[in-house]
């Protein structure tokens, strides 16, 4: 099913007349083109919706910034190259109803002598507007990136392409300092002639100038960029790490560094053998993890996040309505996929309200979570009933910006699981096992089993469970229902309480009341 068709609007509360407005807009896809340094990519969003989700994404080799710290201007074959590949995003974005496209050059285009002259002519081709981009405002639209996907991150973002290194703090929610270093990998490479040492000191020398960088201590480090991307998936394969996504995935600093350095010591030919990783990335894949590693030890941050979002999401988050940003992107996203599964999103919250007096001494992340699930309980309805639990487990826990952690990922992939059944019967749900303790999966399968309740009490309809209560009473789980409601005078929700019950070790009771 193409993400058009399964994803929906968010919806607001506005007048009529406006509405009609705000949903063609939100619906109309959204085109970034990042000329970088190295790569020129396209990825059309589905909207204006609070998560960007890609419709389309591809990218093209240019290399335009090759060649530039000896010549000081583009790479003309990069240039030739460019030409064609704007013009074809151009076409393509157009092709699939893109309202607005955004193109964004950056270090290499930024710094070299002919870089306003190549973007005015791409310009002129295509009929749309190139923004060269400053240090600071690249910088800015890769902190919002990660922001956009981690609104809680709290460290510096760091971002390595092709001409630069930015570095950016983040934290309650906004940006502060930044800065933008020439630290892309072609210009490394280039400067020190493919030699490891020097291009370690050329790293050194530019970190030295930047104290703030130093004082970030025991906070987080979120890895923004292809080459670090490609660096992930092979740590994921050297880690033989149960879950295969990108999105979020974190290590911990020291285990960062000695990861790094048995990469560093693998063959081309171990290292072709990774799913995943170009054959492009893997020449340049020894000094990225160099950046990276240098970066861990100046810093010495608590924990290294990869990310998925970087600048093009940044540019998309920098667009959006101030209402839509303000939005919660995991309940929001929970909530487009229940409306275009034909679900109920009132009834979602009714049950998350609902069940709470059984999580009395909840956090505010768990919270949001179990909102998450409930809004999404419903959404895998159309699939045939062997396969629900699993489907919407799988889906869940790859989707690729789902923008959670690893365990909170794989702890709502499993809390739905449990939604649909009761005993884990498939193999791959000791992958999310794997991730969880033990007190932790025994509260996700209360949450399941609550949840498959809530259903048998209304049908996954709006309005039923409302009129019930759940709560805990001493050694009793006591289901209150209205005793002249035909709705409840029979169905399965006596057997689920049972199970629940069960769960909790306490009894079960109805009281028609």
């Amino acid at each position: 099913m193409p993400p058009e068709c399964f994803y929906g609007l968010m919806g607001r509360k506005v007048t009529p007349r406006k509405r009609r407005v705000d949903t063609k807009r939100a619906r109309k896809p959204v085109a970034v083109i990042d000329i970088g340094s190295n790569s020129v990519r396209l990825v059309v969003y589905d909207g204006q919706t609070r998560t960007p989700i890609p419709v389309h994404n591809e990218k093209a080799i240019c290399a335009l910034g090759k060649g530039l710290e000896k010549t000081g201007k583009l790479n003309p074959d990069g240039v030739r190259m460019a030409f064609d590949t704007v013009g074809r995003f151009v076409k393509i974005a157009r092709a699939l109803g893109a309202g607005e496209i955004d193109a964004l050059a950056t270090a290499a285009v930024r710094d070299a002598s002919d870089g306003k002259a190549f973007a005015n002519a791409i310009s002129r081709r295509t009929k749309i507007n190139v923004q060269i981009l400053t240090g600071k405002q690249e910088a800015e639209r890769s902190a919002l990136g990660v922001l956009c996907g981690i609104p809680d991150a709290d460290g510096i973002v760091a971002d390595l392409g092709g001409g630069s290194l930015e570095l950016v703090k983040v934290g309650h929610r906004r940006m502060s300092e930044h800065t933008t270093l020439p630290l892309g990998l072609l210009r490394i490479n280039e400067a020190a002639d493919g030699d490891r040492d020097k291009a370690l000191s050329i790293i050194d020398k530019a970190l030295d100038k930047h104290k703030w960088v130093t004082k970030q201590k025991d906070r987080t480090l979120y890895a923004v960029g292809g080459a670090w991307r490609s660096l992930a998936r092979v740590c994921i394969a050297q880690m033989n790490y149960p879950l295969h996504v990108l999105d979020n995935f974190t290590l911990e600093r020291q285990q960062a560094i000695s990861l790094f350095d048995v990469i560093s010591r693998l063959s081309q030919r171990s290292l072709e053998q990774i799913k995943g990783v170009s054959r492009a990335r893997l020449a340049t894949l020894p000094l990225a993890a160099a950046v990276l590693e240098r970066l861990l030890e100046v810093v010495k941050p608590r924990s290294l996040v990869f990310s998925i979002y970087g600048m093009r999401e940044g540019q998309f988050f920098k667009e959006l309505p101030a209402a839509v940003r303000k939005q919660d992107p995991i309940v929001s996203l929970a909530e487009e996929m229940a409306r275009a599964a034909g679900r109920s999103t009132e009834a979602g919250h009714e049950s998350f309200k609902w069940m709470s007096p059984l999580f009395k001494d909840e956090g505010a992340k768990q919270k949001k979570l179990r909102l998450a699930a409930c809004l999404l309980r419903d959404v895998w309805w159309t699939e045939h009933p062997d396969y629900r639990a699993e489907q919407a487990f799988l889906r869940v826990l790859r989707l690729p910006f789902l923008g959670l952690g690893h365990e909170d990922r794989a702890a709502l992939a499993l809390g739905l699981y449990y939604r649909y059944q009761t005993e884990p019967s498939e193999p791959i749900i000791e992958q999310a096992h794997a991730l969880l303790a033990e007190s932790r999966i025994h509260r996700i399968r209360t949450v399941g089993l609550a949840m498959r309740l809530a259903y048998a009490l209304s049908a996954g309809a709006a309005g039923w469970v409302a009129k019930t209560s759940l709560k805990m009473n001493g050694e009793k789980l006591v289901l209150r229902v209205p005793r002249d409601e035909p709705m409840f005078r029979s169905g399965s929700y006596e057997r689920r309480l049972k199970r629940l019950a069960d769960h909790l070790g306490l009894t079960a009771q109805v009281k028609m009341t």
